[in-house]
């Protein structure tokens, strides 16, 4: 499974990088990824630097640009089908991990050639058994999604009890996913590029309640994505058109048995089970 040919824009070499133009570089990826369920955000890495300890930096100076790519609920029918009808689920461990490292892996190679990209996905950890990067944290300072932590609470009613955040897409909500960070070492970026501030979808007290409570004490469910589904078309969308039943008929119509899923969610992430309603 190829990627879809970019642009020609994409058949640029690494001259295109060196330039330090965050739009040309972010429209390159946007030309290969967008199509197949992709989002692209460029940040700084001093954004992201700048609200860790330093025992979680990376190793980069401030103005390195880096760029942060989120999954769209298009992307299983834009990326992961097609991919699955050639590889088979049989063969793969991961598939949607491996289904995004096909693709992101195909665009950078294609987009920059001989370029120096680090590219770091959300699974992958270092030897310390730290994570490559706070996926939640980059989605943030980039301004793709807000992450909403116990801190972000005002008169906290859960005492000494430990919170995990979670991130709120402005449209999709809890229906998108985070998948990889790409960081262009030879690329600086001046002040002319200013940091956004994510969205705000969940401004009140009561909702952030709600929201970290769901996703902290009934995250098997999947409510706190369902609660936050900022309109009817996005939900409609995230939940897909049939369910994954159907989508596996799909799959075995295209040649690729179902029996070779082991049980109707082997292999796939949760999330996607639960999407199946």
């Amino acid at each position: 499974q190829h990627i879809p040919s970019c642009k020609s824009l994409c058949c640029r070499t690494a001259m295109a990088a060196s330039s330090a133009n965050v739009e040309s570089i972010t429209g390159l990826l946007e030309d290969c990824l967008s199509k197949l369920g992709f989002e692209v955000y460029p940040l700084k890495i001093g954004w992201y630097n700048s609200v860790l300890p330093p025992s979680l930096h990376l190793a980069h100076p401030d103005d390195t640009l880096a760029v942060v790519l989120l999954s769209t609920p298009a992307m299983f029918e834009q990326a992961f089908l097609p991919f699955m009808e050639q590889r088979g689920c049989q063969k793969l461990s991961d598939p949607i991990d491996q289904c995004v490292r096909h693709f992101v892996s195909s665009a950078v190679s294609q987009c920059f050639p001989g370029q120096e990209v680090d590219v770091r996905y959300d699974y992958e950890l270092l030897p310390s058994r730290k994570p490559k990067f706070l996926a939640q944290t980059a989605a943030h300072v980039s301004g793709a999604a807000f992450y909403y932590q116990q801190s972000d609470v005002r008169d906290q009613p859960w005492a000494e009890k430990k919170m995990f955040g979670v991130c709120v897409h402005p449209r999709f909500g809890g229906w998108f996913a985070i998948r990889a960070l790409l960081v262009f070492g030879g690329v600086t970026v001046g002040s002319e590029m200013v940091q956004p501030l994510p969205p705000d979808c969940v401004p009140s007290r009561e909702g952030r309640i709600q929201l970290l409570e769901a996703f902290n004490f009934h995250w098997q469910y999947y409510t706190f994505a369902i609660s936050v589904c900022l309109s009817a078309s996005a939900c409609l969308s995230a939940a897909f058109p049939v369910s994954l039943k159907g989508k596996l008929q799909k799959l075995q119509s295209r040649k690729i048995q179902q029996a070779e899923f082991q049980g109707p969610c082997e292999g796939l992430e949760p999330a996607l089970c639960q999407w199946s309603g």
